[in-house]
């Protein structure tokens, strides 16, 4: 096992924990003989050349969201990938979220009907530092990114996308186009999805989900540190606040999939989400943006 980051004291202290050993630089991971597949969790401009040299390489990838800066670079690396027995997997955690999971089984065994409207409410608690978000393609690539998929895994190929966008935060005016957005999506079929995004939330990390079918409905709401409800003189039900961070929300996530991609890379199953699936859900964010500059509907 082979740590690398730029940052190598932290690269050590990992490599420590699990006996491994540290890489000066990703080539050097790559390349190893010794190594069967790579996680690639660098800065969102340097996964598409990461993910063409693990793969070059012989590797199973499992490269964190989105898999390319731009829809064109993700297009260009699945050019390059022609003719490689490039086994890549994208890490959109969401799809291992049991809640989520389970909504979307029960949308294959018919259990609501025939869908006809998805609802994704999705706020982050605060916005990420400054220095991460200029280098992260604004928010429909570094945020609403897991929606579009979510929405993809939940309803299929997208049709059209609007898009309407807020700057509402002043400390982030220069940072990217917009802190909050509102998308719709519709399906060739009709089925519409609707997207809720803000870059903060003061109640902790907001994540829902409702599907909307002809015989019925499902609903995921917050995960909540424990149960427990409170009442007397002041409140009424009372509950915990949410969870204040994706790792907590998210924990068993993933697990779930990295251990999904472990049985991909022995053979038990495919590698999904694909390469297809992150060049995919970067073509929405992209309109996303577009439609939200334009004020337009953008036609997929």
């Amino acid at each position: 096992m082979i740590v690398s980051d730029p940052n190598v004291a932290a690269a050590a202290e990992v490599a420590d924990r699990y006996g491994a050993r540290v890489a000066g630089n990703a080539d050097e991971v790559c390349a190893a003989d010794d190594v069967d597949a790579v996680i690639i969790c660098s800065p969102t401009p340097l996964h598409a050349d990461h993910v063409y040299e693990a793969a070059a390489n012989g590797k199973a990838v499992l490269c964190e969201k989105p898999v390319a800066s731009s829809y064109a670079e993700a297009v260009a690396l699945e050019h390059r990938l022609a003719g490689i027995d490039a086994r890549v997997m994208v890490g959109f955690n969401r799809r291992f979220d049991p809640s989520f999971a389970h909504a979307r089984s029960t949308v294959e065994q018919g259990g609501v009907g025939v869908v006809e409207q998805v609802t994704v409410i999705s706020r982050d608690p605060a916005a990420p530092p400054r220095e991460y978000i200029l280098g992260s393609g604004g928010i429909f690539k570094d945020m609403t990114i897991h929606d579009f998929d979510m929405v993809r895994f939940l309803l299929g190929d997208v049709e059209s996308v609007f898009s309407t966008g807020q700057n509402l935060d002043p400390a982030l005016a220069d940072t990217e186009g917009f802190d909050a957005a509102v998308t719709v999506l519709r399906t060739s079929s009709g089925k519409i999805a609707t997207i809720t995004n803000s870059r903060h939330c003061a109640v902790g990390y907001d994540q829902r989900l409702e599907v909307f079918g002809t015989e019925g409905s499902i609903f995921v709401e917050n995960v909540l540190p424990h149960a427990a409800r409170v009442s007397n003189a002041s409140v009424s039900q009372a509950q915990a606040r949410y969870l204040d961070f994706f790792l907590e929300r998210y924990r068993e996530a993933y697990s779930v999939e990295l251990a999904a991609f472990v049985s991909a890379v022995d053979g038990e199953r495919p590698f999904s989400p694909s390469l297809e699936d992150g060049t995919a859900a970067l073509r929405l964010a992209e309109a996303a943006d577009e439609s939200a500059h334009t004020g337009h509907t953008v036609v997929i």
